[in-house]
């Protein structure tokens, strides 16, 4: 992924707390020779004081074989995208029909040396470390090996833990271009209200202190 300078992190906190918020993405583990990356989507939950991501898939799942043959993985977050029409990149100077098109996104590439969890008591950790960040108010039996109502799944399942070897993280959202084009296309996005105009507009008025 290129991140040019403008486009990279302010902070390893301000890719955190974006990450935070989005706990779905792709695991792209090496395939077979002469065949093309395995790639898992899935939710996970990242733990930035241990530096990890857990999560878990179904024991038939062919990424098995793969992360055997190779622990290096990346975990890939994109989210906060929309399209942005050439006339709202134009140069002030410029004709509107000048401008070039864009996409505006945010992306976290965490590359992961993957740690498979078969352990019955370790599994159920790992799933109550995951319960705990996507049901932090409850609902749900806790996880316990040999117990109801979910200790005899855990043998259909293997737990994987991702530890974290080093972070690409980019944020495109004109931060280049001069003020002015950066208010016209704020303006544009909310006047526009797409599906996801809303979500990218917030990360572009965040990335500039706003």
């Amino acid at each position: 992924m290129l991140i040019h300078p403008w486009d990279a992190s302010h902070e390893d906190a301000e890719w955190q707390q974006w990450l935070s918020a989005h706990d779905f993405g792709q695991l792209a583990v090496t395939g077979p020779p002469g065949e093309a990356p395995y790639v898992q989507p899935l939710h996970f939950a990242y733990d930035p004081e241990l530096d990890e991501a857990v999560t878990h898939l179904a024991r038939p799942n062919p990424l098995w074989s793969a992360l055997e043959r190779n622990p290096a993985v990346l975990l890939s977050v994109v989210d906060d995208y929309t399209f942005i029409p050439g006339p709202w990149q134009a140069a002030p100077e410029g004709p509107p029909e000048h401008g070039t098109p864009t996409s505006f996104y945010a992306a976290v590439q965490l590359h992961c040396t993957a740690h498979v969890v078969d352990d019955p008591t370790e599994k159920a950790a790992l799933l109550n470390r995951q319960l705990g960040h996507f049901q932090p108010e409850g609902g749900s039996a806790r996880v316990a090996a040999g117990e109801e109502p979910y200790g005899r799944m855990l043998s259909g399942i293997r737990g994987i833990r991702l530890e974290v070897t080093d972070v690409r993280a980019k944020f495109k959202y004109a931060e280049k271009k001069p003020v002015e084009v950066q208010d016209r296309i704020a303006a544009d996005l909310a006047a526009r209200g797409g599906p996801r105009d809303a979500a990218a507009l917030a990360v572009q008025r965040h990335r500039r202190g706003l």
